[in-house]
């Protein structure tokens, strides 16, 4: 690995202890002694790309995904021993020919049968989309010897670890609500201004939003998972009258975009009560999408909007969060979610569209960050 701050190359032996043996100075991460394989100078390049080189805020959430999603993208079973097993099955192939030695034949037969199907599960897929290490683990371990050796977070991260609590009193000046249960997303959006240059006030839970807005829209972001897709009805159903918006991820909405790979958790499955209940899901109130690559047409969906193939895939555990959208691109479409939906409860900017206000062109530069 380079020394993050003398840049020479290191062997392992010349970095005991995370400490370059040229300039003798500390560093917080080596690749040989995480799951994620990570040192200081990639964490620093990968804040650097999330954050548009400190344009914007970013969450230890979203950087824990950005930081796996190399690994999820690929299958990891036994990349290193295909090519070992192959030499060694070729050799005992030809001694055990040449001197006719059945014991040495019976054992390259094996090493090739063996290669053969490492070399067919790595193609299959086998092992891709499984988490080399949790979100928690990822802040208990990693992050936490960052800020062991340095102090503090990677410059221009927030922390996530509490949801962001409005400062304004209750329903004051609140014309509608963001209901995200995820508290890096939550402290995303509270950290780009967000709640307050809209009017929005952000809830955790469906039982806190009467207190923060009697009324008004209700918009629910959420993750591409069964929890996520059953947070919207649980709105519809507890907040009857209210307009309900669905600005959710899709498992269908990221297939195919190379920057989003959904994941599976083995361990947390939904049960067969909450796959029942999103079977039967309606599917009624206002659907908008996260603007990610929402598919068009029904396609047999279900639930909700639920194919039965993705049903299918959320029992499986599959999933993909919102902390996996790109940071610009997430910020960008919630800021359009919202201010489309504020607007359409504001007198005011009613009658500024009606007149052509708002209608007036962009002015002209570059693309919108996540866009290009």
């Amino acid at each position: 690995m380079t020394c993050p701050h003398c840049a020479r190359e290191l062997r392992q032996k010349e970095r005991t202890g995370n400490v370059c043996s040229y300039c003798g100075r500390a560093y917080a991460l080596d690749p040989k002694t995480n799951p994620l394989r990570l040192h200081d100078l990639r964490v620093r390049r990968v804040v650097g790309k999330l954050t548009q080189e400190g344009r914007i805020t970013i969450t230890p959430g979203q950087l824990w995904y950005a930081l796996s999603r190399r690994r999820l993208a690929k299958s990891e079973v036994t990349s290193g021993c295909v090519l070992p097993a192959l030499f060694a099955g070729l050799v005992t192939g030809v001694i055990g020919t040449g001197g006719d030695l059945l014991f040495l034949r019976v054992v390259s037969g094996a090493l090739v049968l063996l290669t053969t199907g490492l070399v067919l599960m790595r193609l299959a897929g086998v092992s891709k989309g499984t988490l080399p290490q949790s979100r928690e683990a990822f802040r208990t371990g990693p992050l936490a010897e960052w800020e062991k050796r340095y102090g503090t977070l990677p410059p221009g991260m927030v922390d996530d670890r509490r949801f962001p609590r409005s400062t304004q009193p209750a329903a004051a000046g609140s014309r509608a609500v963001l209901l995200c249960p995820d508290p890096s997303v939550a402290a995303f959006l509270a950290a780009g201004n967000l709640p307050a240059r809209y009017g929005v006030v952000l809830a955790e839970e469906v039982r806190k939003v009467p207190a923060l807005c009697p009324e008004g829209p209700v918009i629910v972001l959420h993750d591409a998972d069964a929890r996520g897709h059953l947070l919207v009805r649980e709105a519809r159903e507890t907040l009857p009258g209210r307009p309900v918006i669905d600005a959710g991820v899709a498992l269908r909405s990221v297939d195919g975009m190379a920057w989003a790979v959904p994941y599976r958790d083995r361990r947390d499955k939904p049960d067969s009560a909450t796959m029942a209940r999103l079977g039967s899901d309606d599917g009624g109130g206002v659907g908008v999408g996260v603007g990610v690559g929402v598919g068009s047409g029904d396609g047999g969906r279900r639930g909700g909007g639920l194919t039965p193939k993705e049903l299918k895939r959320l029992a499986d555990g599959w999933r993909f969060p919102l902390v996996g959208v790109p940071p610009a691109r997430l910020l960008a479409v919630v800021t359009r979610i919202v201010e489309r939906t504020t607007a359409a409860v504001d007198p005011e900017r009613r009658r500024a569209a009606s007149v052509g206000f708002m209608t007036w062109p962009p002015a002209q530069g570059p693309a919108p960050a996540g866009e290009r």
